[in-house]
């Protein structure tokens, strides 16, 4: 297995981090409202917005006065670009709002971006992207009849070292099948945060991380899994009383190909790995899908990424696949057969581990 020179330019750019869609880039900006206030929508998306070329952040959207008023005046956003929960659908009306991002707890994701669809603006929703498969199906459905894009908030996508798993994946002979682990967890903390609470969360560990390490397997082969054999393990019977704590699961392939994930919310995990049958060969990213500080290696090789913020790179490639009119790698229909995947995981874990065949459409 080598790495090819495309890898290495697309990946890493020359002479560092490489303009990845300025090749596309018109004068004009798409405007994004950002829908809850929370960490990440503070910490990270906005802060993005300050670094893309092909967005920048037009609205805010809080249930919290006192957020609006703040963090509007901080990114220079007028009253009038400033809504609340009840006034959401008079985003209609503004021009300067092109697409929507809801970074809402996940039961919330399918209600704001329909309503979002409906008003005719672009909708990006944060993972996973909804909690049913049928809520999934009624967001691709509504963005349709509006005639606007559905993304889903898959920021590893954008990240030099995934690129490098997904371009080996294409490049890599057809036939020859993988073994792919991945494994995402950390150490939950406030008890009475929405994550562990079912009717907010839909799911614990593997709604909330899971979507990671089932993204990483399938463009790590370059395929969807066939079938799926799952088992959980509940340690703190009060804490994770509503929802998974830590999950297994066995994702098996048409062509021999296996991945086995582990999602926890009570052990630190961060790592992707691929060896290749028949091949001396492996590519890992470690602190894989942490936010930064990735280590990236191909057959032990440490390959030098640049840093990145993945939240920017992912809101400049969702507009420019809109300006182009181009498939988005990210799209609502990636995030369905996320949702198809969780839900046969949750059938087997019922089913005390049986295979259980994952059916797609």
């Amino acid at each position: 297995l080598s790495l090819s020179k495309s890898v290495l330019v697309t990946s890493l750019g020359r002479g560092g981090l490489a303009p990845l869609y300025a090749s596309t880039v018109s004068k004009e900006t798409y405007g994004v409202a950002l829908v809850g206030l929370g960490s990440y929508t503070l910490n990270h998306l906005a802060p993005a917005l300050e670094q893309t070329t092909n967005c920048r952040l037009t609205a805010l959207v809080s249930g919290t006065a006192e957020k609006r008023s703040l963090y509007g005046e901080l990114y220079g956003i007028p009253q009038s670009h400033l809504y609340d929960y009840d006034n959401f659908d008079e985003i209609a009306q503004n021009p300067d709002v092109d697409v929507v991002y809801v970074v809402l707890p996940n039961s919330m994701h399918a209600e704001y971006s329909i309503r979002a669809a409906k008003a005719g603006k672009h909708v990006i929703t944060e993972k996973p992207m909804g909690i049913s498969v049928q809520e999934c199906r009624d967001m691709i459905d509504a963005c349709e009849r509006n005639k606007v894009t559905l993304n889903v908030g898959y920021r590893s996508h954008y990240d030099p070292g995934h690129r490098i798993i997904k371009q080996i994946a294409r490049e890599h002979p057809k036939g020859a099948y993988k073994y792919v682990q991945a494994d995402h967890g950390f150490i939950i903390g406030d008890p009475t945060q929405w994550r562990l609470k079912k009717a907010l969360a839909g799911g614990g560990a593997l709604y909330d991380l899971g979507v990671y390490c089932i993204q990483a397997a399938r463009y790590a082969t370059g395929k969807n899994p066939v079938a799926v054999s799952a088992w959980e393990t509940k340690t703190d019977l009060v804490k994770f009383a509503e929802v998974d704590e830590t999950v297994s699961y066995y994702l098996s392939f048409d062509d021999g190909a296996i991945a086995n994930c582990t999602t926890s919310f009570n052990f630190k995990a961060d790592r992707l790995h691929v060896s290749y049958a028949n091949e001396n060969s492996t590519a890992e990213i470690r602190s894989a899908f942490n936010y930064s500080g990735q280590q990236t290696f191909v057959n032990g090789r440490l390959i030098r990424t640049p840093r990145v913020s993945q939240q920017a790179l992912q809101l400049d490639g969702i507009c420019q696949t809109i300006r182009q009119g181009s498939e988005s790698p990210i799209s609502g229909a990636q995030g369905l057969i996320d949702l198809q995947i969780i839900e046969a995981i949750e059938a087997s874990i019922a089913d005390g581990g049986k295979r259980v065949p994952i059916r797609y459409g």
